[in-house]
């Protein structure tokens, strides 16, 4: 029988080279231990990092765990990585993506009611950045599609469950004054980063020119 040490130090190896957040679930089964004592492995192994003030801190995602960076090093990886590309989602996508976190599940007619225009381009996008997904179809005519955020949208925001979201009163008025950045991205750590979400370009590939926005 494996001992708790030697299950923690594999969750360590498997984190590492898994790079996308590891399934509680599915590191127990390899051990055959219950899924609860997997979790608390890694919630141990999340504590020791953080009390240790490691440079790899360990983010949770709903059931599943990730090594990132800590924000607090984030100056330093830019100057390493410089210059990174990072892609920002545009006002509008920040809008529908908003409504979709807030409102969920919610159709597509919705989002579009409360938005005041028509939104097929920015929900395409989103669903291809698989921040949003399709969660069933709803009741009324027509049967409509009922969308959702994904995991990764909880990945990429920082957000350990949708719980976490800040507190909003009143969506659709948010929506139609307008929505920034801080709707979303308000008391979050932005600056963590994994293995998976650095893109490098070289300095001599470098134009100095914005990329285009996408919707």
């Amino acid at each position: 029988m494996n001992s708790k040490k030697t299950i923690k130090s594999a969750f360590e190896s498997m984190m590492y080279i898994w790079g996308e957040p590891l399934e509680v679930k599915a590191a127990a089964d390899i051990f055959n231990i219950s899924v609860e004592d997997a979790e608390e492995y890694f919630l141990e192994l999340q504590r020791e990092y953080e009390q240790e003030g490691r440079g790899i801190v360990i983010r949770q995602v709903n059931k599943s765990f990730q090594f990132v960076t800590r924000p607090e090093n984030a100056e330093f990886i830019e100057r390493l990585c410089t210059p990174v590309k990072i892609k920002k989602l545009s006002q509008s996508a920040l809008e529908v993506l908003a409504i979709i976190a807030y409102k969920q599940p919610i159709t597509k007619g919705e989002i579009e009611a409360i938005r005041g225009v028509k939104s097929d381009r920015v929900i395409e996008g989103l669903t291809k950045k698989d921040l949003i997904m399709v969660k069933g179809k709803s009741n009324g005519i027509g049967r409509p599609l009922l969308y959702g955020t994904t995991e990764n949208f909880l990945k990429q925001f920082g957000f350990t469950t949708l719980k976490e979201l800040p507190d909003i009163d009143d969506i659709e008025s948010a929506i139609n004054v307008e929505v920034s950045d801080e709707i979303i991205y308000d008391d979050v750590e932005k600056s963590q980063i994994s293995i998976d979400e650095v893109e490098y370009e070289t300095r001599e590939d470098e134009s100095g020119e914005d990329s285009k926005s996408e919707e």
